[in-house]
């Protein structure tokens, strides 16, 4: 045997080896209709426009790496964290005021190579200190304390004029530009939000199947079996609150680099609800969910208010069309749109029962 085939002989296992665990660790991989979906993604600065491209598909991503926390934290934790969007301000409201900005006795200046690490940093810990708070309940309880931690802090930055510049908030926010590249430009913009909306969907799928994953749904589904097992329960949790965190505070950053402002509004209690139905509404089991459920509420959001308007009712009732669907949509399916669709590809598959011989079926 020549040191050719010897080498094929042993390289080839390897790399069989390697796309198997690959497709273990991504399943979508397999999926004909994910690819479609990753197909029309890349390609769709060429078939739409700047506006459907930040103002729908863009804002999507975001909101939808926003709701990718908490259904990481719910799904895979079971704990239901409102806090996820407060994360998420407070990782914008760093960039800005660490960061250049329209506000020059607020911000200090620093560049965005600077401003947003630290950002990301300071996000994460202020997540992960709430979610050691939250941990130590459950239940209702967690809902209260996280929506108690989003509301203090609403009212905080709206209040605080000396930081956050009060209800005004703080504008024109600088946006990176290397590389001869304004990366706020429509096209470029939209590439980064993709980019880092695929990282953190692969990085939930694949810290769901690895042992830290494993473990936390298993004190998701019995802690107290866990705990019997040696595992130190409260830390899984607080370590999956600093995950999510993290996620939540890249939103965050890319929000407020594509409004190039924020304010206590974008921060307030009703828009960290938002998020939860975001997140239910996609479907909160499965971290393509949540992104389904964000574009379903984008659309609503841009596109009722003119609905409502020609209809000659107050544009500002949008929310009621969306309180509608979020109820129709769990009353059918308490796994959101994800669940309704998994119902009709069983529904597809489920094989007809056997006729007997007159044509009639068996009772």
């Amino acid at each position: 045997m020549s040191l050719l085939q010897s080498t094929q002989l042993r390289t080839e296992p390897t790399a069989s080896a390697a796309r198997r665990a690959l497709v273990r660790a991504w399943p979508e991989l397999q999926n004909p209709v994910a690819w479609l979906v990753a197909l029309i993604l890349v390609i769709m600065p060429l078939i739409a426009n700047g506006f459907f491209l930040i103002e729908i598909f863009a804002t999507t991503l975001i909101l939808g790496i926003i709701a990718l926390s908490l259904m990481f934290l719910a799904g895979y934790g079971g704990m239901v964290s409102l806090m996820q969007l407060t994360i998420a301000g407070f990782a914008g409201y760093m960039v800005a005021v660490f960061g250049m900005s329209g506000n020059a006795n607020i911000s200090l200046g620093w560049p965005w190579w600077l401003a947003t690490p630290m950002a990301l940093a300071l996000a994460t810990i202020f997540g992960t200190l709430g979610g050691a708070l939250a941990v130590r309940t459950e239940g209702i309880y967690t809902i209260m304390i996280t929506l108690a931690i989003g509301a203090a802090f609403y009212y905080f930055t709206n209040q605080n004029w000396a930081i956050f510049n009060g209800h005004t908030g703080i504008n024109t926010v600088a946006t990176p530009y290397f590389w001869g590249i304004d990366w706020r430009a429509d096209i470029a913009f939209y590439y980064v939000t993709l980019g880092v909306a695929a990282i953190c969907y692969f990085a939930v799928q694949y810290v769901s199947r690895a042992p830290f994953g494993l473990a936390l749904q298993g004190v998701r589904d019995n802690s107290r079996r866990m705990a019997a097992l040696g595992f130190n329960t409260n830390a899984h949790r607080v370590a999956a609150y600093a995950f999510a965190s993290f996620i939540a505070a890249l939103g965050g950053v890319l929000q407020v680099w594509n409004y190039r402002q924020i304010s206590p509004g974008s921060v307030s209690v009703g828009a960290c609800i938002d998020i939860l139905i975001i997140a239910v509404v996609g479907g909160i089991t499965r971290p393509i969910g949540p992104f389904i459920g964000a574009f379903i509420f984008v659309i609503l959001r841009t596109f009722a208010l003119d609905l409502l308007v020609k209809f000659g009712l107050d544009g500002n009732r949008f929310r009621l069309l969306i309180g509608l669907g979020f109820l129709a949509i769990v009353f059918w399916s308490s796994d959101g749109v994800i669940g309704l669709w998994e119902r009709w590809r069983w529904r597809r598959r489920k094989p007809s029962a056997p006729t007997r011989p007159g044509g009639g079926r068996h009772g």
